[in-house]
């Protein structure tokens, strides 16, 4: 198992993606907890990629509700439906954000955040999960995020 992650700040973004997911993948590997591996490949993030927020959802009932994340103190419980990450479960879609204040019905859980992606993770054909990522920057997610966040996504899923 690493113990830290080795990511040069000279690399483009999709670059740092490129390095990232493998030492994300050599750190779960052989490790059967799910809550240990979400919390660590969402500290991974984080750290690795400079993100704001990080964190996890599980689909409970009819709700999510709050998983392992790094970042500020977050929303526990989101309808789905509601806000980005209920969309995401909703339409089973990934949602990229280029600025929260102009998604319609936003949950504003901390007013630092600024744009925002969020991934469905599927497991037999359903919503299981919600990977949700936030930047305090606007538009500062595009095509490579949600190539790269949805190559991780399936390895989550391979998790599940």
């Amino acid at each position: 198992m690493a113990e830290e992650l080795i990511i040069s700040n000279d690399l483009s973004k999709a670059e740092k993606y490129e390095s990232l997911i493998p030492q994300i993948e050599a750190l779960v590997t052989g490790e059967p907890d799910l809550i240990a591996n979400l919390a660590n490949i969402a500290s991974a993030l984080k750290y690795g990629m400079g993100f704001f927020w990080v964190g996890f959802y599980f689909v409970k009932e009819d709700e999510l509700v709050l998983g392992p994340f790094q970042g500020p103190i977050a929303c526990t419980r989101i309808s789905k439906g509601k806000g980005v990450c209920g969309t995401s479960w909703e339409t089973a879609k990934t949602i990229l954000v280029p600025n929260v204040d102009e998604f319609p019905g936003h949950i504003a859980c901390s007013s630092a955040s600024k744009s925002e992606i969020v991934l469905p993770v599927m497991k037999n054909g359903e919503v299981n999960l919600i990977l949700d990522v936030d930047s305090d920057l606007l538009n500062d997610f595009d095509e490579v995020d949600q190539i790269q966040l949805e190559k991780l996504v399936k390895v989550i899923e391979g998790l599940i």
